[in-house]
């Protein structure tokens, strides 16, 4: 695990385009932002080459999409291709709405994302594992999560994050296990659009894709947990202030002396 990418994110403050969701989009953002890269946002499809090309990245976001946005999203995605930049997606609640379901599978017809970063439900439905989803959260399941994670990553042919208490990262043959985190991420609406940004963001500085995203989730992870464990009794509002805080701030030192993963 590459902690140093952190270091190196920062010398280069790479530009990462989204296209987000408004429920989300001040977190990304600001996280984009505090981690040491550059965020840009548009929902102008006209504009949509010019932004790639500036872009060290693209992370592309699922959740809240009109029909106007998909149109934008399939021409991101596409110029993401064509200019051969590293293009993260979140497929947001897609295991628990069909039609979601259905727009994703279309435009992962259209274009080939890099990364795919969601939650258990989402991955599973992917992969097409019966897994029961609830909106935006994960929902219950049986499943083996690395054993769904690599089925996704295998049948998508990409680097696949399956985020949770313990996130799972694969190229569909390896697999690593960070275990670092705390449960305030869950009550804060935003965190896993966050870290999505976050892996495009190492994405940007690295060719090795399946590094990149490991090493982001550990970062996050662990900044999530030293902030936590600095206050105790956290509520949702302060944590994600302090996060902010945490993120621009963390070193790598920090990081190393607590990162946990297998």
């Amino acid at each position: 695990m590459k902690v140093a990418l952190l270091d190196e994110l920062r010398a280069q403050n790479p530009i990462v385009f989204n296209v987000s969701n408004f429920v989300t989009v001040q977190d990304v953002a600001n996280g984009i932002n505090a981690i040491g890269a550059s965020p840009i946002m548009s929902e102008e499809v006209a504009e949509a080459d010019e932004m790639v090309g500036l872009a060290g990245a693209v992370c592309l976001n699922l959740g809240a999409v009109t029909a106007t946005q998909v149109t934008q999203i399939r021409a991101v995605g596409q110029s993401a291709n064509r200019q051969h930049r590293p293009l993260v997606i979140d497929p947001v609640a897609v295991g628990a709405v069909k039609y979601r379901m259905q727009m994703a599978t279309g435009l992962l017809n259209d274009f080939h994302p890099d990364v795919i970063r969601g939650n258990a439900g989402e991955i599973a439905a992917l992969a097409g594992v019966d897994w029961q989803a609830k909106g935006i959260d994960a929902g219950e399941g049986t499943g083996d999560r690395t054993a769904i994670a690599k089925a996704c990553a295998q049948k998508l042919k990409c680097v696949v994050i399956l985020s949770g208490p313990t996130d799972v990262i694969t190229d569909g043959e390896r697999a690593v296990k960070v275990l670092n985190g705390t449960k305030l991420f869950q009550i804060h609406v935003g965190s896993g659009d966050m870290l999505s940004s976050i892996v495009a963001a190492f994405c940007a500085v690295t060719d090795d894709y399946f590094e990149a995203a490991q090493t982001a989730c550990l970062v996050f992870a662990a900044i999530g947990q030293l902030v936590a464990e600095a206050t105790p009794n956290l509520g949702a509002g302060t944590f994600i202030m302090k996060l902010l805080d945490k993120l621009q701030t963390a070193t790598v030192a920090e990081i190393e002396g607590i990162a946990a993963f297998e």
